[in-house]
């Protein structure tokens, strides 16, 4: 899990989300995906600004830029994923196509590249 701290883009205003990370393939990278598709607020604004920050473990507010992935790249993540926590993945596929009122999961990610100072 991981605290993204993300700016509103209409209001402005600093907006928090906690997600899962889906993927860590680099000490400075992490992956998170929307559950709610394209639809979810924090999505959104990051797509709109994606000068973030990020609290992981010991590090607090970190500057990341975030950068939605292609849907090659999402899909190799999720079949990972899918494939290291098997029991996790099932029941979050069902959660969340009962969220979406959809089987097709088209699920955005998001690679977050923290700076290293």
């Amino acid at each position: 899990m991981l605290l993204l701290e993300h700016i509103g883009r209409k209001s402005g205003a600093r907006r928090y989300a906690v997600l899962e990370v889906v993927d860590h393939p680099a000490a400075d990278q992490y992956v998170i995906v929307s559950g709610f598709g394209e639809r979810s607020q924090w999505y959104r604004n990051v797509v709109a600004d994606p000068r973030v920050r990020v609290s992981v473990g010991v590090r607090r507010n970190v500057p990341a830029i975030a950068t939605p992935m292609t849907r090659e790249a999402t899909e190799e993540t999720l079949d990972r994923y899918a494939e290291h926590h098997p029991r996790t993945w099932r029941t979050l596929q069902e959660a969340m196509a009962a969220a979406l009122d959809t089987a097709d999961l088209r699920l955005p990610m998001v690679r977050l590249e923290l700076s290293r100072g």
